[in-house]
């Protein structure tokens, strides 16, 4: 049986696995492997640069974050600054308006009991000149004897103090 003689078929088989392994070897290695190490290669300096792409993407985000909150914050403190002045304004326009109504109310309030007061004295002298009358003809009454026009404004002017 000839695959029972190994002497005769073994050892050309042998010759022929080395052949052909030692060709796709380096037909492989030759031939595949610096391509397969080229896209390899690429590959990862396209990884690298997009990772690096990334980070200096990151990196110009994070600053105008901080820029943007920068200017948020600027413009916080100068609507705060702008507001404490229109309400300082305000407060001062307030006070002196009400400065101006307070002097008015005063004036007209000064006028008013100016007014009262005349009309108080007013009042005064025609009830001290009917008290002076009424006493008069009180005293004739009761005397039958007219007392003077002064005497009378003497005596209700010190009933009435």
């Amino acid at each position: 049986m000839p695959q029972f003689d190994l002497a005769n078929v073994f050892v050309p088989q042998l010759f022929w696995l080395a052949v052909l392994f030692v060709i796709l070897y380096f037909g492989v290695v030759r031939l595949t492997l610096p391509k397969l190490g080229a896209v390899m290669e690429e590959r990862e300096n396209k990884v690298t640069g997009d990772i690096a792409a990334a980070e200096k993407s990151k990196l110009d985000s994070d600053k105008m974050n901080e820029d943007y909150q920068a200017g948020l914050t600027s413009a916080r403190n100068d609507a705060r600054v702008i507001l404490a002045d229109a309400k300082s304004k305000a407060t001062a326009s307030i006070e002196k308006k009400s400065a101006a109504a307070q002097k008015k109310a005063d004036d007209a309030i000064a006028a008013a009991q100016a007014e009262i007061e005349k009309a108080k004295a007013s009042a005064m002298s025609e009830i001290e000149s009917v008290a002076a009358e009424g006493a008069s003809a009180i005293v004739e009454r009761l005397t039958g004897k007219t007392p003077s026009a002064a005497a009378a404004n003497k005596a209700v002017k010190s009933a009435f103090n």
